[in-house]
């Protein structure tokens, strides 16, 4: 990808709907890392731990929760690393989900072991949505960090 501003490093997975959406994964200007949001995705753009699907095409149950939720951290911090950063860096994250109270039982979880603590020293949003990029998808986190140069 060309970058026609040589300020801003940008960063993908190489999935497949970055292209068709027209995006990049991570951008960083200065000392902020901007990372778009994360799903749970393997390296190949294959869903991890899809929601099972109703007859409308909508999530049947939310009970994926936390296999999603470790697995969009991880994708995230394989993108920090390339800027030489860790979740140590992230200074706000929001998560957007389809349901809320599963998502703040399994969240709370997943968040401390992703962490390493018990209290992330980060801004974090929760925010209930009606739907993502992908039916089977039932969460989507997005981050912000900042390094020092």
């Amino acid at each position: 990808m060309t970058n026609s501003n040589p300020s801003k490093k940008v960063e993908n997975h190489g999935v497949a709907w970055e292209r068709a959406f027209g995006y990049v994964q991570a951008v960083q200007v200065k000392d902020t890392i901007y990372v778009s949001g994360q799903l749970s995705h393997d390296g190949n753009g294959k869903l991890v731990a899809p929601a099972e699907l109703d007859e409308n095409k909508r999530p049947a149950d939310f009970s994926q929760m936390e296999s999603q939720i470790r697995q969009t951290y991880v994708n995230a911090k394989t993108l920090l690393a390339r800027y030489g950063a860790t979740l140590d860096d992230v200074v706000e994250e929001t998560l957007y989900v389809l349901d809320v109270p599963s998502a703040f039982a399994a969240g709370s979880k997943v968040r401390k072991e992703m962490y390493g603590t018990d209290v992330p020293k980060c801004a974090s949003n929760l925010i209930g949505v009606s739907a993502l990029a992908f039916p089977e998808q039932i969460v989507e986190i997005t981050f912000r960090a900042i390094i020092s140069r």
